[in-house]
């Protein structure tokens, strides 16, 4: 979004079953010590970073299956989840 479209504000619904939005919008404002709408933008920017990374954990060849697993049980939260599955290939005379 350009600059000259950002909004002067937004709003977060806290109504009709969304009550949950503002305990975890005050739960990140203590978290950060600021305000509310700097703790959705940090929240927000922090996401992408704190997956990325938690890929690449889940992703390390000296780690055995269960400790993925266990870590990935570990980072998963109410909107995320990490599933680590093993891939087995089989190649043949034929293809090598």
């Amino acid at each position: 979004m350009a600059r000259n479209e950002t909004p002067g504000s937004v709003r977060v619904r806290t109504d009709d079953g969304n009550e949950w939005r503002y305990d975890a919008i005050e739960k990140a404002a203590r978290f950060y010590d600021c305000n509310r709408s700097n703790a959705i933008a940090f929240a927000c920017n922090d996401v992408d970073t704190l997956v990325t990374a938690a890929r690449r954990v889940l992703e390390r060849d000296d780690l055995t299956l269960k400790q993925r697993r266990e870590i990935a049980e570990t980072l998963s939260t109410k909107a995320v989840s990490f599933d680590v599955e093993t891939e087995v290939a089989v190649q043949t005379k034929g293809e090598m």
